[in-house]
């Protein structure tokens, strides 16, 4: 099992951890993830901490595809793979209508359309093997549609990129995991049930097969919360809170994924009720909503023995090739240090 920090987006400040990345770094951790919502971007955070780190990978967790271009996000990624030898892991999501429509001002559309589009374009360019051209639904390159000058030409990138650059999807939609196991090197759970693999499986294995590939060849990195603490009450409150405000805010009625997703976990009634309460105003109501059960079985907390006990099932699932790498959101010390202990 790999471990990677997950630091997610910033608050009013933006102020990275340098401590907890170096800390990581030291225990063996794989890699470190940035995030972007509509404040920080999650492209110069990652440059930050590449140019402060000498082993750790950082990936983006995640690039909201809508807010650039294909062609600038593989600038970007070619970019930082060079300049740090390699470390970089270019993490993609269409993120939802809310922002994107929101604070990008660009219609949502298709997601699907637009990730496969979006990827292969990244591909060809990262490859170089001929001047880029594309004509999709989405994305036509070179553009020659309506106010185009019609002088837009074929290029090929000036720099010579690693076409190896992994590229993960934020996917958690039946139709979006068959794809991300298609056309994506891994995927990226925003939560996940170590012992529920069953509601990933058979749309990854449809995906797999079609590009003639196996778990083995896939990375299955999940968001895991991890806080150690004799309360587990405690431990659960902030859980709680991250879950509330995805299976409730994220989203309309009946147009939330999360919502949708907890469902498949088997916490349908909750989710229903979380979302009621989250789109009411009530959020402290929505957070009290989220299950116990629920919360213990996405995150490890409370004591170190409990986690102990509980991280064995995610041994389990990587020694099904059913996770490749935790993403933990572990800002204490002795925590990192427990998790190096018992998954390095």
């Amino acid at each position: 099992m790999k471990l990677g920090l997950l630091l997610g987006y910033s608050g009013a400040k933006l102020d990275i951890p340098l401590d907890q990345i170096r800390h990581a770094e030291s225990l063996g951790f794989d890699s470190v993830w940035t995030a972007e919502a509509y404040g920080s971007d999650a492209v110069s955070t990652a440059a930050w901490i590449l140019a402060q780190t000498d082993k750790i990978k950082v990936g983006t967790g995640i690039m909201q595809m809508p807010a650039r271009t294909p062609a600038t996000t593989a600038m970007s990624a070619m970019s930082l793979d060079k300049l740090s030898d390699g470390r970089f892991i270019l993490g993609l999501g269409v993120s939802g209508p809310q922002v994107v429509e929101g604070w990008h001002g660009v219609p949502y559309g298709k997601p699907l359309t637009r990730t496969r589009e979006y990827i292969e374009i990244i591909r060809q360019i990262f490859r170089r093997e001929a001047p880029l051209e594309f004509q999709g639904e989405i994305y036509q390159v070179p553009n020659h549609g309506p106010g185009t000058t019609g002088l837009g030409k074929p290029l090929k990138s000036i720099l010579h990129g690693n076409p190896d650059i992994p590229i993960y999807t934020a996917s958690i939609t039946p139709k979006s995991l068959s794809m991300a196991a298609e056309i994506a090197d891994g995927f990226i759970p925003v939560w996940m049930d170590p012992d529920k693999f069953s509601v990933f499986e058979s749309d990854l294995q449809k995906g797999l097969e079609k590009a003639g590939k196996t778990l083995k060849d896939f990375a299955v990195c999940p968001y895991v919360g991890a806080i150690m603490d004799d309360n587990i009450d405690g431990c659960r409150y902030f859980v709680k809170d991250f879950l509330a405000l995805y299976i409730g805010g994220m989203g309309a009625k009946g147009k939330n994924f999360y919502t949708d997703y907890a469902t498949r976990l088997g916490y349908g009634d909750a989710a229903e009720q979380i979302q009621d309460y989250y789109l009411a105003g009530e959020k402290d109501k929505a957070r009290e909503a989220v299950p116990d059960s629920l919360v213990d079985e996405v995150a490890l907390v409370g004591p170190a023995g409990r986690i102990r006990e509980r991280a064995q099932d995610w041994k389990a699932a990587a020694a099904r090739n059913e996770v490749n790498s935790m993403l933990v959101q572990c800002p204490q010390a002795e925590a990192r240090e427990l998790l190096a202990e018992i998954f390095l």
